[in-house]
């Protein structure tokens, strides 16, 4: 590391640590300090403030000295800057206590627990995350609805242009500068698309390590928010954020490779389907339910769960399939594999793709039993999906066999911290109970 900063004289670095929102929290320090001799620290409570600043009170889980965390970088992490006025770099650090113990309430560092169980038998997981993300036009009155913003040709959308590449091309210097962000950061950019919705996007990354991958979109997520900041415009990966509007998702595709092999261990030799993917399916269908709150992390989430509105409403499977919770593509027997549909953008990536793992894990560990292929919508079908926080909640603090895999610590940290942030927004009183109770009731 030091002798890439001084190859590329780097003057500062950011020192990065994702917290439970998928924030970048951490230090700034002069290049000059940073060597293998410093030690930096943060207190537990990064990982503990809600996204409106508070924070809950949960003794049992966080020191109530606040005690630090020492920080340890990840080599493989350091990246230029590329929108910092200084020659800068980023690094991510993992976080460790004092006895030299992975901190559990860490996200990355779950991920990092769930990852390890695979490999322990010689399997090893592949992800490639899919994330979507609407472009507007700024505005700073959060009372007052989004609008998408001017393009190249002076006017805004004005409905969906799914796969349109003039209405894609409307906003050519946003994604210019995202590309060139990209490629500073070496985020390997698979394909760009024009999504449903209007001024809506969405950046598919190649697949691989589900750590690297997660670190990718992390960096990503901040890497489009700048380019469009760059632009005089927002980008936002809020779960709902207009009216009558598809939501962002972040589809996470997902299978398990053989650690030695390297084969797909969820295809027959002929390319068919095997037993181990049935599982994996099965267990994603048993405890997504379970974990929803852990995929929704907001209240804002939940409006994204809308039958006939690009997003799944049951924990249905299918081939090809895209009304379902979880979707097979079509594939040759190297690629098989399968799309959660389930995880809002909004969603900490780090969590979203060690929950969906987790699922699947304990589904092929049990030998859990997949549901018959839907072929047929799924819209037609029930909502086994909560459509409401507290409901998510409690079906998450009551999964022992979640806990088994994430750990009681984040558990109970995660749902206290959402507690709280529901606990403010029903506080707050919402335009439609102004508009519609104020008179007539």
């Amino acid at each position: 590391m030091q002798d890439w900063i001084e190859k590329n004289q780097i003057s500062e670095i950011e020192c990065i640590v994702p917290d439970m929102a998928g924030a970048a929290r951490g230090k700034l320090v002069p290049a000059s300090k940073f060597n293998g001799d410093s030690v930096l620290r943060l207190p537990e409570s990064i990982f503990m403030q809600t996204i409106s600043g508070e924070y809950p009170d949960l003794q049992e889980v966080i020191n109530p000295l606040d005690a630090d965390l020492i920080l340890q970088p990840d080599p493989g992490t350091l990246r230029r800057l590329p929108w910092a006025k200084a020659s800068s770099a980023q690094v991510i650090h993992d976080c460790f206590d004092k006895q030299g113990q992975p901190a559990k309430i860490a996200p990355r560092q779950v991920l990092q627990q769930v990852v390890e169980l695979y490999r322990k038998q010689g399997w090893d997981p592949v992800i490639a995350p899919e994330l979507e993300f609407y472009l507007l036009k700024q505005n700073s009155d959060p009372n007052l609805p989004l609008q998408p913003p001017k393009g190249r040709s002076g006017r805004t959308e004005s409905s969906g242009q799914a796969f349109n590449l003039d209405a894609t091309y409307e906003y050519q210097p946003v994604l210019d500068d995202m590309y060139t962000f990209a490629a500073a950061q070496q985020l390997q950019i698979d394909t760009f698309l024009h999504e449903e919705g209007k001024a809506q996007m969405e950046i598919n990354l190649l697949h691989g390590d589900p750590v690297e991958l997660a670190d990718q979109a992390f960096l990503l997520k901040r890497t489009v928010r700048e380019a469009a900041l760059r632009n005089d415009i927002y980008a936002t990966f809020m779960a709902k954020p207009i009216e009558h509007q598809p939501g962002n998702a972040m589809h996470i595709h997902q299978s398990v490779v053989d650690l030695e092999s390297r084969e797909n261990l969820f295809s027959t030799p002929d390319g068919e389907p095997n037993q181990l993917l049935l599982s994996h399916i099965g267990g994603l269908q048993t405890l997504l339910p379970q974990a929803q709150a852990l995929m929704a992390p907001y209240v804002n989430s939940y409006r994204r769960f809308v039958r006939e509105m690009s997003a799944p409403i049951n924990s249905h499977w299918g081939f090809d399939n895209r009304t379902v919770g979880f979707r097979v593509p079509d594939n040759d027997p190297a690629s098989m594999r399968i799309e959660n549909r389930i995880a809002s953008a909004d969603v900490n990536p780090y969590i979203a793709i060690a929950t969906s793992l987790a699922c699947g894990y304990i589904g092929m560990k049990q030998s859990m039993k997949a549901s018959q292929p839907l072929l047929e919508s799924a819209y037609s079908q029930p909502s086994d999906l909560s459509r409401n926080w507290y409901q998510a909640l409690q079906r998450l603090s009551d999964s022992q066999a979640l806990r088994e895999v994430l750990g009681d610590e984040f558990i109970d940290l995660y749902v206290a911290i959402k507690e709280v942030e529901f606990e403010e927004f029903l506080n707050t009183i919402t335009p439609w109970e102004r508009e519609h109770l104020l008179l007539r009731v």
